[in-house]
């Protein structure tokens, strides 16, 4: 009896960790080889505004700005913001040195983090387009361009660019830019079928008509996309459209960052709660299921998986030498958490240290939004 049930708990959790990583882009293959729903892109050059939120940006500011002015978009269409949320490192200064170039900046006197810092900023918008990036994003030279050339499509409402992290060599470096290109192949084939889930917060556009306030405490970056696919109002991907950031080295700073994103990604759902009606938006249910919550609860399948696993290991060469594998991965995953390690290891230990990584810090998230968690500031690439 405890044999039979171990078997099944390790079918599931197996069936569990593979389908979103596997199952899911098979089925949007299958879904768009028989309904294809490409964007119609056209050159279209509305008034654009750039949307900065910053929180102790001195380091990177001034490069962010002077790549925004560079952008091959005419200057007479786009403005720049800035909206300090209480900066006190000079971050405040150095945006006023722009100010004869057009650069403007909104400065909050209390620090309540990026959705009040936007929901500031965008009240005096006026532009039919606002394009948001980070404070340290810098811009492919026609990444506005490319992004707004997606709105000649009356459906789309909000476009996603490619988010590229340059890295030094070290492990979540390296890790985190190859979840980057798989997350980027998947929100293509999203983009093919209707809408993608989950977007790069540093390289975004939207619909000025579509933006709504959002709660302090919730994420832009998935709440807005939300509600702009509860509206019927398409979110898309575009890999042309791509910018450039450092990826996180720390694997402390990458562990509280995939906490944040993940806790404040459960509150957005329960927020925005009608894209999961499976009957009145099946697909986008059916996707945000499949790419969100399966990911982020994949934590539980992988420990299902390892103890019915070892309860099953003496009943045959299979089982055996699945276990095997599991725990040689987990061992590699634990020595990659280690720093100072010679390049050739940490080749064979990045992959599974990031993977590792992440799903603990997804089961930290799990557990704070059961226990009613919120979070609306952080530091920057501190987490």
């Amino acid at each position: 009896m405890i044999a039979r049930a171990s078997e099944w708990i390790l079918f599931v959790s197996v069936a569990g960790v593979l389908y979103p990583v596997v199952g899911y882009p098979l089925i949007l293959l299958v879904i768009s080889k028989l309904r294809s729903w490409p964007v119609r892109k056209a050159s279209y050059l509305p008034q654009v505004t750039i949307l900065i939120p910053a929180y102790n940006e001195a380091e990177c500011i001034a490069r962010t700005l002077e790549n925004k002015l560079e952008q091959d978009y005419p200057p007479e269409k786009r403005e720049i913001v800035v909206v300090s949320d209480a900066s006190d490192d000079g971050t405040d200064e150095i945006v006023s040195r722009y100010a004869q170039q057009g650069v403007k900046i909104i400065r909050r006197e209390v620090r309540e983090g990026k959705a009040s810092a936007l929901n500031a900023a965008v009240a005096s918008v006026t532009s039919e387009i606002i394009i948001f990036s980070d404070a340290n994003s810098c811009f492919a030279d026609d990444t506005v361009r490319k992004l707004v050339e997606n709105f000649a499509d009356p459906t789309v409402g909000y476009v996603t660019g490619n988010l590229e992290y340059t890295h030094s060599g070290q492990t979540t470096g390296r890790g985190g830019g190859l979840y980057m290109r798989y997350e980027n192949w998947l929100r293509t084939l999203e983009s093919n079928v209707g809408s993608v889930i989950g977007v790069n917060g540093g390289v975004d556009a939207m619909r000025r008509s579509l933006y709504v306030p959002v709660p302090k405490e919730q994420i832009t970056d998935f709440v807005l996309p939300l509600h702009v696919m509860a509206t019927g109002s398409r979110v898309v991907f575009d890999e042309s459209a791509r910018s450039m950031e450092e990826a996180n080295v720390q694997m402390g700073a990458e562990f509280r960052m995939r906490v944040r994103v993940a806790l404040r990604a459960f509150n957005g759902l329960r927020y925005e709660k009608a894209v999961l009606n499976l009957i009145e938006r099946p697909l986008s249910a059916f996707c945000v299921v499949s790419h969100k919550i399966l990911r982020y609860i994949g934590f539980a399948f992988l420990l299902g998986a390892f103890l019915a696993n070892a309860a099953l290991a003496s009943r045959g060469w299979f089982l055996r030498d699945l276990f095997v594998c599991q725990s040689a991965f987990y061992v590699l995953a634990l020595i990659g958490w280690r720093g100072g390690l010679p390049r050739g290891i940490r080749r064979v230990t990045d992959i599974p240290a990031y993977f590792l990584m992440s799903n603990v810090a997804f089961a930290v998230a799990t557990f704070r939004f059961l226990r009613g968690d919120t979070l609306a500031t952080w530091k920057p690439r501190a987490g």
